[in-house]
């Protein structure tokens, strides 16, 4: 098992008189250039081990490597940095600041980090937006955005970095039909046409099906994942 972002024997447990157990066992790799969902019941332990994937959690048990280094043992400042430069989140509410402009909001990531000048700052984020469809709305507040355009306006926020690894937690969750499906061309085509490693934890029988690789938990563990690749049916026809 190889891939960008590799989880061994991962596990998370809250302490307590009766200790929690979010998260056990779980072994499985996110690859480049691959899009993954991670289905289930609601309480399964999906967004937990999200959480873990992205470094928001620190596992309790096991190992989690992101290019081929062990993340466990970073502290918090290294872990946040990892996060910064290497991977874009996309959540079920968008999480946009409301007082910033659209594209003010692509602009924060890229102005934490600190690579570009102001002008190249603005110009990626336009270039972003244009890529979501979202020219002319550059100027506008999410409160003037629609739902599906206020979630790509996040799918570019998540760009902004050039990350390796994007993870997104029901990332249609609040969309209807159509936006919904726009978004996960979106994301398809961030896997096939970028190379990027996308992993998304969702309800939506639509991103289940069309995933490369569907990853299927239970009550804290991976019960069984299915590569779609090996059907011969393309993940995006």
């Amino acid at each position: 098992m190889t891939g960008i972002l590799e989880a061994r024997g991962l596990g998370r447990t809250l302490p307590g008189e009766r200790p929690i157990t979010l998260v056990k066992g779980v072994d499985l790799a996110i690859e480049p250039g691959c899009f993954t969902a991670i289905v289930g019941p609601s309480g399964c332990g999906k967004s937990s081990l999200l959480y873990l994937l992205g470094l928001l959690d620190r596992p309790t048990e096991g190992e989690l490597l992101f290019e081929g280094r062990e993340m466990s043992g970073l502290s918090g400042d290294e872990r946040a940095r990892v996060r910064l430069e290497r991977f874009g989140f996309v959540f079920q509410f968008h999480f946009l600041l409301p007082e910033f402009t659209a594209l003010e909001n692509v602009m924060i990531p890229m102005r934490r980090l600190g690579r570009l000048d102001g002008e190249e700052t603005k110009a990626r984020a336009l270039a972003l937006l244009a890529e979501m469809g979202l020219e002319g709305k550059e100027g506008k507040t999410p409160d003037k955005l629609s739902g599906g355009e206020r979630q790509r306006v996040a799918i570019a926020r998540a760009l902004a970095n050039d990350p390796v690894l994007i993870l997104g937690d029901e990332p249609t969750g609040n969309l209807d039909s159509h936006n919904s499906a726009r978004v996960v061309e979106t994301l398809l085509a961030l896997a096939h046409e970028e190379g990027r490693a996308i992993a998304c934890v969702t309800h939506d029988l639509d991103i289940a099906e069309r995933a490369d690789i569907r990853i299927e938990m239970l009550d804290g563990r991976v019960e069984r994942i299915v590569d779609n690749r090996d059907t011969g049916r393309a993940p995006n026809a």
